[in-house]
């Protein structure tokens, strides 16, 4: 018995080892997760704008910020969360991209950046973000929201939850595109904090949109109507992926930029930058900054050895252990070490998922995170008549 007891405390102090810390790739960053700041005390990139914040994707992790929590006016970049719900609703099956749209009235009533859609002109759905993601068509994004949720009060609202479940806590949408003149424009606003993770959301789990955003000219109406990007960076900048560019008087000139290279993907917006130049440079020397100085670790997980189970009808459960990425200084990423401490034993019943110690890695002797390592399947507890007849299996061999 003494040695039973033991044997478990000794599980217990490995499993209390274990301070999670995960990447799930494609998940929404934790209000920790999003706020942690790499480099506190990197130097002024001297961005001109009013805002700007640079995020990796995959981690939510924030590499440089600049008064970015500010509610500010994000003109069309809002339809980042407009084509967000629409994706979802695609994903969900609730419609499909080849469903045809027939455009309102409303929906052609809007002015700004249009692609000029009729009342009763039908477009599918992926034709339709394809104006949206290429020419910030607001006549577009109109016909979506309407479709999606009947109509665009019932969507906007609909943005606004979707901005509340995701933790944007400096978000409120009044319409569907950001335009100045909307009835209600002046209380809508969003943060640059929260731009990054609604353009987080959607690229890690919709990358499908890439198919659109990284198109620098296409055609609607079998070749008759010209869509050229608004986004020069997707055909300047190496590594564009994206994403959504605004501008309007009162917004400025507003951007979500996105690119990937080795494997890392960056999300830098900018907001209120005077002019469309400027703000592109300041989206580029975001993601230069970003690119020439991180790097992101990763280990993809998997089996991690059998444990023994004390009192259970298997004296063994296999174990896995989950994926784990860190954002690092560019070039330590080589030096991360993953030190795998399994629990000595583990007492049934044993249900699947029950954690069975952790794998710590660490660089240059600093913890930069763990994830646990987790029993793969059940093991029931061993009953006295099955104890019974192990023992006389026992005795017998």
């Amino acid at each position: 018995m003494k040695r039973f007891a033991m044997r478990i405390a000794s599980a217990a102090l490995a499993l209390a080892m274990c301070a999670v810390s995960v990447c799930a790739e494609g998940g929404a960053p934790d209000a920790d997760t999003a706020s942690q700041t790499v480099d506190a005390a990197a130097a002024s990139l001297n961005i001109d704008a009013k805002s700007c914040i640079l995020m990796e994707a995959s981690t939510g992790t924030v590499l440089y910020e600049s008064n970015a929590d500010e509610a500010l006016r994000p003109a069309s970049v809002t339809k980042i969360m407009s084509v967000l719900l629409v994706m979802e609703a695609v994903d969900s099956g609730a419609i499909s991209l080849d469903d045809e749209v027939s455009c309102s009235e409303h929906a052609a009533s809007m002015g700004g950046s249009q692609v000029y859609l009729e009342p009763g002109e039908s477009m599918t759905v992926s034709e339709l973000l394809k104006c949206v993601l290429i020419a910030s068509a607001n006549d577009a994004t109109v016909a979506l929201a309407e479709y999606v949720a009947g109509d665009e009060t019932a969507f906007v609202a609909r943005m606004n939850e979707r901005a509340a479940e995701l933790g944007m806590s400096n978000t409120h949408f009044v319409n569907t595109n950001g335009l100045d003149d909307a009835p209600d424009a002046d209380s809508h606003l969003i943060s640059a904090r929260d731009i990054a993770i609604m353009s987080r959301e959607l690229i890690t789990k919709h990358r499908a949109v890439f198919e659109y955003t990284t198109v620098w000219m296409d055609s609607i109406r079998n070749g008759a109507f010209g869509l050229t990007n608004t986004n020069r960076l997707v055909r300047f900048y190496r590594g564009a992926t994206g994403l959504k560019t605004g501008s309007t008087s009162k917004a400025g000139f507003c951007i979500s930029a996105t690119a990937e290279r080795d494997g890392m993907q960056l999300i830098a917006v900018v907001m209120g930058s005077p002019t469309r130049d400027i703000r592109n440079e300041g989206a580029k020397t975001l993601l230069d900054y970003g690119f020439a100085n991180y790097a992101v670790y990763r280990s993809e997980g998997g089996a991690s050895g059998d444990v023994p189970v004390t009192g259970g009808v298997e004296d063994h459960v296999a174990t896995e252990r989950g994926a784990f990425c860190a954002v690092l200084k560019k070039g330590s990423e080589k030096n991360v070490v993953e030190t795998v401490t399994p629990a000595e034993s583990l007492p049934a019943p044993v249900k699947k998922g029950d954690e069975a110690g952790c794998a710590t890695y660490t660089v240059d002797g600093q913890t930069i995170g763990t994830v646990p390592i987790t029993a793969a399947a059940d093991v029931d507890k061993i009953s006295y008549w099955g104890l019974l007849l192990r023992l006389c299996r026992g005795m017998l061999m």
